[in-house]
């Protein structure tokens, strides 16, 4: 039996080769050490992102700001209304999110945790294929693009035949994941075939796709009689995900397919000869293309499957939550899904929950503002500091003290990756 070609990180020799090997990009650095950090230094962000921005919440508060008026009289004044602004506003997220303990009805009082789940499902699913993306050293902001797509394909199939119950809708999801994936394979050939940056290619097609359903929202085929707004005809029922508690909420069986694509995406970056390819790809691209693996393919491999999962998160929304095509289909889930993947730092456990938290925040932002006055922005404020903090751990390290990470070698990770 062979011995398996040696990894230029390794340290070991390989024929014909220079022996230097080249530095990775700032990009890749940066990912890099976004994706290793640890999970103490990922809860102290959203634990620091949610101080911050209870500071917000206090400053916007009118009796906050009366007490600060006369502040050198009473002090504690001031101490009370912010604490009493805070907790009323968290309070009131949480009902809104999780449980609403004041509610008249069951029904109602989990009506929150039912929405932040179907929330959270475009989030999950286009946050896997961020982080398949991310952790294959792929910078992929597409996917709002590819959910646009996905939604396009999905609702097409949906509302344009007529096929009979189960077939129909299963033909729609593979139809929302292959139009995904098409989409995102455009942006994986540019880069394998001209070394075209990928975050300037899925940036611009995010552009197209938004673009193109708002034209095609004005053809005939997709829409809805004679209607003059730009929105498509009801998707069949035959086609629609099933509610899994009844039409009293709008949870639906996409949401079992967020978990089903967390379990693959888990199977295919630990237990696939694949998934070890694209790691290593990751990890050193060049090592990887010493080491015989073809790291070209694998970008356009990345790209589709990353693709198909956000297409999935299409057919969520256009299949399950709305049911109809519209401009405004994937409203902001594609971009938000990178913060998702990022806070999951690209591990399905990690974004499935990550998915869950945002769109906890999501919906129960609205109920936020509706019980407490809070304006809506703050829960945007919330999820913009996650990003920050997210994105600069030493930051983080550095408010709380914590000491620095050992320094990992050029090279190393590849061998600790093919060794996982």
């Amino acid at each position: 039996m062979s011995e398996p070609a040696p990894l230029r990180g390794a340290g070991v020799p390989v024929p014909g080769d220079t022996g230097v090997e080249r530095p990775p990009s700032r990009g890749q650095t940066a990912l890099r050490e976004m994706l290793e950090s640890s999970w103490l230094v990922t809860t102290l962000a959203l634990v620091l992102a949610l101080v911050i921005s209870g500071v917000l919440i206090a400053a916007a508060d009118p009796d906050v700001q009366a007490a600060a008026g006369y502040f050198f009289a009473r002090p504690l004044d001031l101490l009370g209304s912010a604490w009493d602004a805070v907790a009323q506003a968290y309070s009131a997220l949480f009902r809104g999110a999780i449980i609403d303990p004041g509610a008249s009805t069951f029904a109602k009082a989990i009506r929150p945790l039912t929405e932040t789940m179907t929330v959270s499902v475009p989030l999950i699913l286009a946050g896997l294929g961020l982080g398949v993306g991310f952790r294959a050293g792929l910078f992929n902001i597409g996917a709002q693009g590819q959910i646009i797509l996905g939604a396009i394909f999905g609702g097409y199939i949906g509302f344009a035949f007529d096929l009979p119950v189960g077939l129909h809708l299963l033909l729609a999801v593979l139809g929302s994941a292959i139009g995904g994936g098409i989409w995102a394979g455009i942006a994986g050939v540019l880069k394998a075939r001209t070394g075209a940056n990928e975050v300037i290619v899925t940036i611009m097609l995010n552009n197209v796709a938004i673009y193109l359903v708002g034209y095609l929202l004005t053809t005939s085929p997709f829409q809805r009689g004679s209607s003059n707004n730009p929105v498509s005809p009801p998707v069949a029922s035959s086609a629609q995900y099933p509610l899994l508690l009844g039409e009293d909420f709008r949870l639906h069986a996409g949401f079992i397919v967020a978990i089903l694509a967390a379990v693959f995406v888990w199977w295919l970056m630990n237990r696939s000869t694949i998934g070890f390819q694209f790691r290593a790809v990751g990890s050193n691209p060049h090592a990887a293309r010493t080491a015989g693996i073809s790291v070209n393919a694998s970008y356009v491999w990345v790209m589709v499957i990353a693709g198909a999962l956000a297409g999935l998160a299409g057919s969520a929304q256009v299949l399950g939550t709305e049911r109809q095509l519209t401009a405004g289909i994937a409203a902001s889930f594609g971009f938000d899904a990178i913060t998702v993947a990022l806070l999951g730092r690209s591990k399905p456990l990690g974004t499935f929950f990550a998915g869950l938290l945002f769109g906890a925040l999501r919906a129960g932002g609205y109920s936020m503002q509706a019980r407490t006055g809070t304006p809506i922005d703050i829960v945007l404020v919330v999820q913009s500091l996650i990003v920050l903090f997210i994105a600069a751990p030493p930051l983080v390290r550095a408010v709380f003290r914590l000491p620095a990470p050992g320094l990992v070698q050029p090279g190393t990770l590849a061998v600790k990756e093919a060794s996982a």
